[in-house]
């Protein structure tokens, strides 16, 4: 798959998660929920690094939550760009890629 053809899939779980706890998606909660998610990232990092409390979670189970949480903050800012019209593939070669 693409990026697009991910976009796309994850906008159909975004349309289920919204319909189901009645959330109003608009410009700021998409902002809003990549920073959410990437405080939930920082905190998964910092227990992953023994730097802070990891509780009764084993290194599986952090390394599993550390990828959990890289996949949503990446779900969630393709959702924010798809909400945007922005293409990211265009994007990346734009930003990034022009310096190969």
């Amino acid at each position: 798959m693409n990026l697009n053809e991910i976009s796309e899939r994850l906008g159909k779980v975004s349309d289920i998660y919204a319909e189901k706890f009645g959330i109003r998606r608009d410009d700021d909660w998409f902002v809003l929920k990549i920073q959410e998610e990437l405080g939930e990232l920082s905190a998964a990092y910092l227990k992953l690094t023994q730097r802070a409390r990891v509780g009764q979670d084993s290194q599986t189970e952090l390394d599993k939550n550390l990828r959990d949480e890289v996949a949503d903050v990446v779900a969630m800012t393709l959702l924010f760009a798809k909400h945007r019209g922005i293409d990211v593939e265009q994007a990346i070669k734009d930003k990034w890629f022009r310096y190969l």
